[in-house]
């Protein structure tokens, strides 16, 4: 009988003052999505307002993904905050590109329009110079909800 892997789904969160980086590593689907609202949500429940997620290291993300990423902007829009999503891998970018949903979560360019993103501030992690959180933050062009 073959074996049956389950996908994995790591997560990370690093909070200064108010704001969090949430760092996610593996894949994102029906069985993995509860834990990304979750954690999306504790934020919110932690006072949390300005809420920073690295995708760099998802290598899957399905409707589940997006529906909870979906679900936590509209709760921190609601709490007076803001979800932004950074450096999503190529898995990601596609199904943000085959919903059309990118423009509610990324500023990234759009091929049709010929635009190019708007710079961005530096986020808060970035300037502590945490060595946690400065790597998945330094690099610029992040997404702004």
């Amino acid at each position: 009988m073959p074996t049956t892997v389950l996908p994995t789904l790591h997560v990370s969160r690093h909070d200064i003052r108010n704001q969090a980086l949430i760092t996610l590593s593996g894949e994102i689907d029906l069985d993995t999505a509860p834990l990304v609202r979750a954690t999306l949500e504790r934020c919110l429940h932690d006072g949390i307002r300005a809420i920073d997620v690295d995708l760099t290291d998802v290598t899957f993300c399905d409707c589940s993904g997006l529906n909870a990423f979906l679900y936590a902007s509209l709760r921190t829009a609601g709490a007076g905050g803001y979800l932004r999503l950074h450096y999503p891998s190529p898995a990601v970018e596609r199904l943000f590109a085959i919903t059309g949903s990118g423009s509610l979560f990324l500023s990234l360019p759009n091929p049709l329009a010929g635009s190019v993103p708007a710079p961005q501030q530096p986020s808060p992690f970035h300037e502590t110079g945490d060595p946690l959180a400065a790597p998945a933050l330094a690099l610029s062009g992040g997404a702004v909800w």
